[in-house]
C-alpha cells in the first residue's frame, strides 16, 4: 500500500531525532525522550515509563562504553521509543476491533475475541500487519499535521478493522 506524503512524514520524524541528538550525545536521555512528546499519544508519563525501562540498560552500556557502543545505545533507545508509539496506537485499533465485534455479536466473550486475535498475530495475518503500520503512520501524520494523510489512514484503518472483525466472527 502506498500513501502519498508518507515519506515526508517519516522524514519529519527522523528530523525530530536529529534536532535533539545533542541531548542524547550529552547523556541526557530523559530530555532526548521528552522531545518526542509532540507525537500523538506520547506524554510525560509515557516518556518516564520508557526511561525507567531503559535506565538500567543504559547504565550497563555506559559503564562498558566502547567507541561503537553509542550506536547500540542509540538503537536501543530509539527502537524502544518507536515500539511504544506503535503499540499505543495499535492497541487503540485492537480495542476498536473488540468493540465492533461485540456490537455485531453481543454474546461473544472478550476472551474469545482475544483468542482469535492471538491466532492472527501468531500467523502474521496480513490484515493485522497492515493495520499495525497504518496505526503508526496515522499517529505520525496526526503529530505533524498531515490532515490528508490522517484521513486516508483513518479510511484504510476502518477497512482493515472491518476485515479483522469479519475474520474474528467467521472463525468462532
Amino acid at each position: 500500500m502506498k500513501i502519498n506524503a508518507s515519506g515526508q512524514i517519516i522524514q519529519k520524524f527522523k528530523d525530530l531525532f536529529i534536532r535533539n541528538i545533542s541531548f542524547f550525545l550529552e547523556g541526557d536521555y530523559l530530555d532526548f525522550l521528552l522531545s518526542f512528546k509532540i507525537i500523538t499519544g506520547i506524554n510525560e508519563k509515557i516518556v518516564n515509563e520508557i526511561y525507567e525501562e531503559l535506565k538500567d540498560k543504559i547504565e550497563v552500556l555506559k559503564e562498558n562504553a566502547a567507541a561503537g557502543e553509542i550506536v547500540i545505545l542509540y538503537t536501543m533507545v530509539l527502537s524502544t521509543l518507536i515500539s511504544k508509539i506503535r503499540d499505543i496506537h495499535f492497541n487503540n485499533s485492537i480495542e476498536e476491533i473488540k468493540r465492533r465485534v461485540k456490537v455485531k455479536d453481543k454474546n461473544i466473550k472478550e476472551e474469545q475475541i482475544q483468542n482469535q486475535l492471538n491466532q492472527m498475530f501468531m500467523r502474521n495475518n496480513e490484515n493485522i500487519s497492515i493495520l499495525y503500520n497504518l496505526s503508526y503512520l496515522d499517529a505520525l501524520a496526526s503529530s505533524f499535521n498531515y490532515k490528508k494523510v490522517v484521513k486516508v489512514c483513518k479510511i484504510q484503518m476502518g477497512k482493515y478493522i472491518n476485515r479483522i472483525v469479519n475474520l474474528v466472527l467467521s472463525n468462532l
